[in-house]
C-alpha cells in the first residue's frame, strides 16, 4: 500500500501527536479547577493514568480527552474552557470543545454528564464526579466507576481498555465492583478471551 501524497514517516509527528493530547488535558483541568467546577478526567487517558500506576510500559496512546461534569456546572464549565481558547460545538448529540476555530472533533475535549445515561438502553447512568480521586495535576476518575464506565459503553475500544486494566492486574473477577447480570458476563466474557499466562 503507498503513502498518500502528502504521507510520510515521522517519530516527531508520533511524539507531537501524544503531546498534543496531553496538553489539551492539561489545559481543560486547569482551567476547570481554576473555575471550581467539580469534574473528573475519564476514558482512556483514565485508563492510561490506572495503568501507569503498575507499568508504564502498558500504556496505550488515546487521542480523546473524555472529561466527567454536572450537567448543572456545564455553563460554568464552558465559561472557563472558552476562556482557556477552547471553541464549543455541539455535534451529534455531544457538547465538545475544540483545541481553537478550525479544529476538528478529534481535536477536542469531549463532555459525559454525570450521573445520566449516555445512550438508550445503557444499564448504568455515568457516574457522578465525586467518585474521584486527585491524580498528578488533575482529578481521575475512581477506579471501580471507570471498569463501570467502559463495561456500559462496550465499544471496541473500551474492551481494549478493560483488557489493559487485566493485563497489569489492575481488575480480576475478584476486584470487580458491583455490577448488574449484564456487565458481570461482559466482564467475565474478557476473562474467557484472555490467553494463558
Amino acid at each position: 500500500m503507498a503513502l498518500p501524497d502528502n504521507g510520510r514517516f515521522s517519530l516527531q509527528r508520533m511524539i507531537d501527536a501524544v503531546e498534543k493530547v496531553r496538553r489539551r488535558l492539561l489545559a481543560a483541568t486547569a482551567a476547570l479547577e481554576a473555575a471550581g467546577v467539580p469534574y473528573a478526567v475519564l476514558g482512556g487517558n483514565a485508563v492510561a493514568a490506572w495503568v501507569t500506576t503498575v507499568d508504564e510500559a502498558a500504556v496505550r496512546n488515546t487521542r480523546d480527552v473524555d472529561v466527567l461534569l454536572r450537567r448543572d456546572d456545564f455553563e460554568s464549565a464552558k465559561v472557563a474552557l472558552e476562556g482557556a481558547g477552547f471553541v464549543h460545538r455541539r455535534a451529534a448529540g455531544i457538547d465538545l470543545f475544540l483545541d481553537g476555530p478550525g479544529a476538528s472533533a478529534r481535536d477536542a475535549v469531549h463532555i459525559v454528564f454525570a450521573n445520566e445515561i449516555v445512550k438508550a438502553g445503557e444499564a448504568l447512568p455515568s457516574p457522578d464526579v465525586d467518585e474521584s480521586t486527585q491524580a498528578d495535576g488533575f482529578r481521575i476518575i475512581d477506579l471501580d466507576a471507570l471498569v463501570r464506565v467502559k463495561l456500559t459503553a462496550w465499544r471496541d475500544k473500551d474492551r481494549v481498555h478493560l483488557r489493559d486494566l487485566i493485563d497489569v492486574g489492575l481488575l480480576s473477577r475478584e476486584s470487580a465492583p458491583s455490577l448488574p447480570p449484564e456487565l458481570l458476563s461482559r466482564l467475565g466474557s474478557l476473562f474467557e478471551d484472555a490467553p494463558p499466562e
